[in-house]
């Protein structure tokens, strides 16, 4: 080795190697290893259904489970940025609700507003939504359990009481709104681009933007982040603007799929939400995780609704199914967790 390259390499704080990017490659493999574990058990699941029933991956039902796991993928791309700052948004089904009825109620009221317009309102109030969980976990420092199931009662009743037993209807939106939940583009769902375009813009933030990154520090440790001159209350506020502008965009996604509204829209979502982060590798304790695991959790669990019936398995146990995997990926987390720690050890032994 050359003293160009050592000097290459970026030395640790003891100045004996480059231990945290040896550290740094070892946390990316594991993440990759999760997420390629999810897309084994996604393959294997539609390998298997397909024995059973050919047409489980007709082109309708393709586009069936894309348009089913669109919404759901959003939102977990948004619980993900904010679980990984070792918090939980429990709101999201309800800020999807009141965005969707406030969507409709728009075109109802406003029969001639342009589409791009409906969907930055949708999204700008779920980021108020977002910011008033962000301003209530940060400024107050109110766990995010509790600040978030009490705004996902408060952003329902809203919800409830502007609605007052009210229902919009497909008629009642403009036809081509309702399009972005049926057309596709060279075969795939408009509402699906969607998804990949939020997936793919999160992922690019969070991997190659220092605060994207300081999220994770945030996770791990945040006495150790704050203490390190990071701004942690910020950070966190940032995270829970995003996953409620999410949640605002699912719901506008939401009316143009389903056309008819009403202020159930989204009820008992927020459960599947987290389930599918978990599923998708990122650890409930924050620190670590991607948006894409989480995205690829929201198509496993979709897919395994989907799927299981056609395989005869009761409902129940399709529940239970669910259950056993959130069991199992919390269990691959602990388990790959301790292995990481292990092998950093081992490392710094070595250099010692």
């Amino acid at each position: 080795m050359t003293t160009a390259d050592v000097r290459s390499r970026p030395a640790a704080p003891n100045g004996r190697g480059p231990k945290p990017e040896s550290g740094a490659r070892l946390a990316h493999r594991l993440f990759v290893v999760r997420e390629l574990g999810i897309l084994l058990a996604l393959v294997l699941l539609v390998a298997v259904t397909f024995s059973v029933n050919q047409r489980f991956l007709s082109a309708q039902n393709i586009k069936d489970l894309l348009l089913s796991s669109t919404i759901l993928a959003i939102l977990a791309v948004g619980q993900a940025i904010v679980i990984i700052t070792r918090n939980v948004d429990l709101s999201v089904g309800s800020v999807l609700g009141l965005s969707a009825f406030a969507t409709g109620a728009l075109f109802v009221d406003n029969p001639g507003t342009p589409i791009p317009v409906a969907i930055m309102i949708g999204v700008a109030l779920g980021a108020v939504c977002g910011a008033i969980n962000g301003g209530l976990i940060a400024a107050a420092r109110v766990p995010a359990l509790v600040v978030t199931l009490g705004t996902l009662y408060m952003f329902r009743g809203i919800d409830y009481t502007w609605a007052t037993g009210r229902q919009i209807n497909a008629a009642d939106m403009p036809r081509a709104f309702l399009r972005l939940g049926t057309v596709t583009i060279l075969g795939v769902p408009v509402l699906a681009l969607f998804a990949v375009a939020v997936l793919v813009g999160a992922g690019y933030l969070l991997r190659n933007y220092r605060s994207g990154r300081e999220l994770y520090a945030i996770g791990s440790d945040p006495d150790a982040a704050r203490l390190s001159g990071i701004a942690v209350g910020r950070r966190v506020f940032f995270a829970f603007v995003s996953s409620g502008a999410l949640a605002g965009l699912a719901g506008v996604l939401y009316a143009a799929r389903f056309g008819t509204l009403d202020a159930n829209a989204g009820l008992g979502i927020e459960l599947n939400v987290v389930a599918a982060v978990v599923v998708g590798g990122v650890a409930i304790f924050g620190g670590s995780g991607s948006v894409y695991g989480a995205a690829l959790g929201a198509v496993l669990l979709t897919t395994i609704g989907s799927a299981l019936p056609v395989l005869g398995v009761t409902p129940f146990w399709q529940r239970a199914a669910v259950g056993a995997l959130i069991l199992a990926a919390i269990g691959l987390d602990r388990a790959l967790a301790v292995r990481m720690a292990r092998r950093l050890r081992g490392g710094k032994s070595r250099g010692n």
